[in-house]
């Protein structure tokens, strides 16, 4: 008889029951009952803001991809990217592999530099019809940006979520000890590029031999001229560009690890930009237009949140105003916009419950008071069994206790108070500490199941846990060994801040 593995639901639930039988159990634990069924409502007023985001968003896809703007850009990439293979040396790598390549670097930097996490939801939509029009599945998609960006959040070098609150927790200078963390990340990215590459060439032989190549290709309609709507819509936009430009423009500055680039012109040239390349795609037609403002959403995006400290409620704004932007150059009507805006919320809408439901078993967890206990038992587990020991210890410790709490800021104000210290106790450096912290929080985030960020992507991608599963945990577990191996050198090597 085949195992059946239950409904993401029903292994949320059940955790939640776990943590609250362990509040029972643990001594000092303050006992949950009837709270597992509460927890769940705090769980979704805690997670408010991610949920919101993800409903958000998924509308703001919806309405854009309705206009059919994203089948077309892709359509017409592919064609060029094809084109490329006259050149022998782009044919034997492989226009897919380059592309992936590509992409995978740049989310594995977002991830490790400013800790992308929970804007890999928007992106995930945009590369996943990419991935599927080269040829594979969405597993590359959601591999391309969130396990890339994931990647390179566990090997970061800068991402003040992780190392910025632990470092300052463990009393050490603020993103000190980098030199060996570059090291650490280029070693995690290289071992995400292979696992990626190699899951992909299986995916396209697959496909090659299921179906005609014909079958790959995107149907595109054939494209409008940019209408009046359009140019009043990139004018409204590009009027509020520069006032924003006036008035915000000198508060940009750029933080690079312990390095701060007042960028004050940051917002005219990309405001420049955003004019120049809307113009050339109004001359082509409505379609590269809307394809030109889902470029500009995310590259204003990126240059908040490094900029200007943006969260959620500021890319919510953005992508609420990318809906009604594509919709009015579409021609939509306001009817069209909405009923296309609700479709794409109701398609995401599990992802939302979902997040809400993970959130309950940290709310467990936190009320039922047993989070310090069962860390200081662990602690006082290490003692007498040496650095090498002790460092995998705590390492496994973190590990373990991501799996419940995939939060790494509340996690690093949770553990390292008592980590750092007792790593003075044993002959560790306490820079080490903080890089089994990094390891342990960030590898588990991508098979874990109360991480809301997770479920919303496989929401998105509309990829079972259960199958995301099956295929994500050889290699999660080839991470988790390859991260004990990069924190040996910690030990037995004289490192740069360590």
């Amino acid at each position: 008889m085949k195992l059946k593995v239950p409904n993401t639901y029903v292994i949320i639930f059940f955790v939640l029951i776990l943590c609250a039988v362990a509040t029972w159990l643990v001594p000092g634990g303050k006992p949950q009952t009837w709270q597992v069924f509460s927890a769940l409502y705090e769980g979704f007023s805690q997670q408010a803001g991610i949920i919101a985001f993800v409903l958000v968003v998924g509308g703001a896809f919806w309405v854009v991809n309705s206009t059919k703007a994203v089948d077309e850009g892709i359509l017409k990439f592919i064609r060029k990217a094809r084109e490329l293979e006259r050149f022998s040396l782009v044919r034997k790598a492989g226009v897919g592999n380059i592309v992936i390549i590509a992409v995978m670097l740049l989310f594995g930097l977002f991830g490790a530099v400013f800790g992308m996490s929970e804007e890999t939801i928007a992106f995930v939509a945009v590369v996943i019809p990419l991935a599927k029009s080269l040829g594979y599945d969405e597993f590359v998609g959601v591999f391309m940006v969130y396990l890339a960006a994931h990647v390179g959040f566990a090997g970061a070098m800068l991402n003040p979520f992780t190392i910025g609150i632990a470092q300052e927790m463990a009393a050490l200078p603020l993103f000190s000890g980098i030199e060996y963390r570059i090291v650490c990340w280029v070693v995690l990215m290289l071992a995400a590029i292979i696992f990626v590459l190699w899951y992909a060439s299986r995916v396209k032989k697959s496909n090659l031999l299921d179906q005609p190549a014909s079958e790959v290709e995107i149907a595109a309609e054939e494209s409008k001229k940019a209408g009046l709507r359009s140019w009043i819509c990139f004018a409204l936009i590009t009027i509020s560009l520069v006032l924003f430009s006036v008035y915000y423009g000198a508060d940009c500055v750029i933080n690079v690890g312990q390095n701060s680039f007042a960028t004050p012109w940051l917002l005219w040239v990309l405001t420049a930009l955003y004019v120049f390349f809307s113009i050339a795609s109004l001359l082509k037609s409505s379609k590269f237009f809307i394809l030109n403002l889902l470029l500009f959403t995310i590259v204003f995006m990126v240059a908040g949140v490094m900029g200007y400290g943006w969260y959620l409620s500021e890319i919510c704004a953005l992508f609420m105003a990318l809906a009604v932007a594509a919709g009015l150059a579409a021609d939509y009507s306001a009817d069209e916009i909405a009923k296309n805006f609700i479709e794409g919320a109701k398609d995401i809408f599990s992802a939302a419950l979902v997040i809400g439901f993970a959130a309950g078993i940290i709310v467990i967890l936190r009320e039922g008071e047993v989070i310090d206990t069962m860390l200081a038992a662990m602690a006082a587990s290490l003692d007498g069994s040496g650095r090498v020991g002790a460092l995998g210890g705590m390492y496994g410790i973190q590990t373990f206790i991501n799996l419940f709490i995939p939060s790494a800021s509340a996690k690093a104000a949770v553990t390292m108070p008592i980590m750092a210290p007792f790593a003075d106790m044993i002959g560790v450096s306490r820079q080490a500490t903080v890089l089994a912290f990094q390891f342990g929080d960030g590898f588990t985030n991508m098979i874990t199941p109360c991480s809301g960020v997770l479920m919303a992507v496989l929401s998105v991608a509309k990829i079972p846990y259960e199958k995301w599963v099956k295929h994500i945990w050889k290699f999660i577990l080839f991470l988790i060994i390859l991260g004990f191996i990069l924190l040996l050198p910690t030990i037995y090597l004289t490192l740069s801040g360590f």
